[in-house]
C-alpha cells in the first residue's frame, strides 16, 4: 500500500485515518485495474468525490460503503457487526429448563372419558 499503511491506529489522528481509507479504496481500485471513472461509475458517484475520497480529502461513510459495494469488498464490515453470545452458564441454564418428559395432565384438562354400555 503507501506509507499511511503502517501507522500506529490508535495514535492516528482523524485525518490519518480518513487520509487511510482513500489509500485503502485507491490501493484496491487499482489492484482491480479499475480507473477513478468506472469505479465512481459502479458506485454511483461523481469521479471528482472518488478523487476527493482516494485524497482524504471529502469522506463520506455513504461513499465508503457505495465504494466498498463496487470493489466487491463490503464483507469487510462484517467486523461491526453484533453477534449475540450466550456464556456456558446461560445455556446451562436454557438446557436444564427444558422438558425430558411428557407431563402430567391436570385433573381439569383431561377430557371426560365416554361412559361404557356393558
Amino acid at each position: 500500500m503507501t506509507e499511511i499503511s503502517y501507522i500506529n491506529i490508535q495514535a492516528a489522528s482523524d485525518t490519518a485515518l480518513i487520509r487511510t481509507l482513500g489509500a485503502f479504496v485507491k490501493h484496491h481500485r487499482v489492484l482491480q485495474n479499475k480507473s477513478q471513472a468506472q469505479l465512481a461509475k459502479e458506485a454511483g458517484i461523481v469521479r471528482s468525490t472518488l478523487s476527493l475520497f482516494e485524497n482524504g480529502e471529502n469522506t463520506s461513510i455513504l461513499v465508503f460503503i457505495q465504494l466498498l459495494r463496487a470493489l466487491k469488498l463490503l464483507n469487510m464490515l462484517q467486523q461491526f457487526e453484533i453477534v449475540h453470545e450466550l456464556s456456558p452458564l446461560q445455556l446451562a441454564k436454557l438446557e436444564q429448563s427444558k422438558k425430558t418428559r411428557a407431563g402430567r395432565i391436570k385433573s381439569e384438562d383431561r377430557k371426560p372419558e365416554p361412559k361404557s354400555d356393558w
